[in-house]
């Protein structure tokens, strides 16, 4: 396991680089992939952490920081220099089109290992994939932070917002989402972790 953890790392590490050779303002420590590598520990905390009250079978902080790091590896779409030898708003469509499979590839995956690994099924699958992303947007967006994740992602500037409206338009929407189903999922939630221990400690 610790061999495929490693190769993990190193995956998310290269997408990390990828992600800015080719940016002149992006600071060293994004130069250096550390970000990526960051971002794999911090999620992995939060999915491991969130969903452990749901008690799924073989949930360990290893196991899914492994699966997380797994995740990494289509985000060397992100290292192609699309801005090279395409227009600039071909360019930043392709990046955002990048984003969207990415980000749909790391969703369907979290839904196949919480049924098929983790062993949960029906709502806990639905609420166990939806409530960390929910969270995640609906806390970006109370700091703010929303439309500067989505920008590095997607390689948007805030001076080109004109020639992307469609992508805000997909990232309101996302927001508006989030924010609003959050409370019902917290629900949800909070029902399925008092199912969970009232099943554990039947005899």
């Amino acid at each position: 396991m610790h061999w495929y953890l490693g190769f993990g790392i190193a995956a998310a590490w290269l997408c990390g680089i990828g992600r800015y050779w080719d940016n002149p303002r992006a600071e060293l420590w994004q130069y250096l992939g550390l970000g990526s590598v960051a971002y794999i520990f911090v999620l992995a905390f939060i999915l491991w952490a969130l969903l452990y009250p749901l008690k799924p079978q073989r949930w360990s902080y290893k196991s899914v920081l492994l699966f997380v790091s797994f995740t990494s590896l289509p985000a060397l779409f992100y290292a192609i220099p699309v801005e090279r030898f395409m227009s600039f708003e071909a360019a930043q469509s392709a990046n955002i089109w990048f984003l969207i499979i990415v980000a749909s590839w790391r969703v369907a995956l979290l839904v196949h290992y919480l049924i098929k690994v983790s062993g949960l099924s029906g709502k806990s699958v639905l609420v166990g994939t939806l409530l960390p992303l929910s969270l995640i947007v609906s806390t970006l967006t109370m700091l703010n932070l929303e439309h500067v994740v989505f920008n590095i992602m997607a390689g948007i500037g805030d001076s080109e917002k004109s020639a992307n409206d469609a992508a805000y338009g997909i990232l309101v929407l996302i927001t508006t989402f989030s924010v609003v189903t959050l409370p019902f999922l917290l629900v949800a939630y909070a029902g399925l972790v008092y199912k969970a221990r009232k099943k554990e400690k039947k005899p």
